[in-house]
């Protein structure tokens, strides 16, 4: 495993190699499944298995993501010996739509990804009987794995959440914002369209990205959505908005209940989630008498929103914590 970590460091160098090498060859071994989730909405997953693993990781992504742009993280995960399953949320990746206009993000309530994620972590986690159960996850899969483990606080054994969105950067000032939410919430067509600013999905060049500094990981993500149309996810609904804002409240008010030991990731210069609101977490956490790994943030420098596929040396520090963090907590 130690050979391994170490390649994190230099993986960028001959990245293309990489990807078109071990990583396709991995990526080929993948089992993609489904399951019925609320509402009777069809939702995928996939999962990377072997028979000599007893731990699992389940990762979360984040919005407009699919498991498809995360076969990396599941290779560097599935070599340090965990079994690895990804969930593709209701309304993007592989999974089932809720509006016509398939590029919208929306989500009819916040607690359906919640409940959703209850469903597979019965039906894939518990049922295989690990030893070890962690979960990893990303933005908004950050905000949908709190809510749950304020519902199920011993449903993991430890839990990272990796820039999660417990507060949303808004383009307008939060009275104003929210008052606007609030007025289309009561206007149908336009509590269901695009929020202000946003649209259908489109390839943006790599130097005006607020994403990464890895110009190679996102080339690679950005040609997934332009070679597979029916993944693409454009700008999110008003409705959408409110609810993400609503979420973000509710896991201020629930954190008291999270007990799992966890560990939380902040970019320095992530400017898509409010970090405001992750030290706000972690400082409730504290006050509960449970608090984070290192009593705050472990904060990755210089790393932009994506992390997890930001440029070698900030991913690997952040890699290196997660396999560690989980190493550490294993009962």
């Amino acid at each position: 495993m130690q050979h391994h970590k170490e390649s994190w460091l230099r993986r960028e160098r001959a990245f293309a190699a990489f990807a078109t090498g071990p990583l396709l060859d991995f990526w080929r071994q993948r089992e993609e499944c489904e399951f019925t989730g609320t509402g009777n909405l069809t939702l995928r997953y996939v999962r990377f298995t072997s028979p000599q693993h007893t731990r699992v990781i389940l990762i979360v992504p984040g919005r407009i993501e699919s498991y498809i742009k995360y076969p990396e993280l599941a290779y560097d995960l599935f070599h340090c010996g965990y079994d690895v399953v990804i969930i593709d949320h209701r309304g993007q990746g592989r999974s089932e739509r809720l509006l016509a206009d398939s590029h919208r993000g929306h989500v009819v309530e916040f607690s359906d990804y919640v409940d959703d994620l209850e469903t597979l972590y019965l039906k894939e986690i518990v049922s295989q009987h690990y030893q070890q159960r962690y979960v990893l996850a990303h933005s908004m899969g950050g905000a949908i794995v709190a809510l749950f483990l304020a519902r199920q606080p011993r449903a993991f054994h430890a839990a990272v959440l990796c820039a999660p969105m417990f507060g949303i950067v808004l383009p307008l000032p939060p009275f104003l914002a929210h008052r606007i939410l609030d007025w289309a919430e009561k206007r149908p067509a336009l509590r269901d369209g695009y929020a202000l600013g946003t649209g259908r999905w489109r390839a943006h060049p790599f130097g005006i990205n607020r994403l990464t500094h890895s110009r190679e990981r996102y080339r690679r993500n950005l040609r997934f959505y332009a070679d597979d149309p029916a993944i693409r996810v454009g700008g999110p609904t008003y409705h959408w908005v409110r609810e993400g804002v609503q979420a973000g409240r509710n896991i201020m008010r629930q954190a008291a209940n999270i007990t799992t030991p966890l560990l939380l990731l902040q970019a320095s210069e992530d400017d898509v989630v409010d970090n405001r609101s992750q030290d706000l977490f972690c400082q409730a956490l504290a006050a509960a008498g449970h608090p984070c790994e290192g009593n705050a943030p472990r904060v990755i420098k210089g790393a932009r929103h994506e992390i997890l596929f930001e440029s070698d040396a900030m991913r690997a520090e952040a890699l290196n914590a997660t396999v560690d963090f989980f190493a550490r907590h294993l009962s």
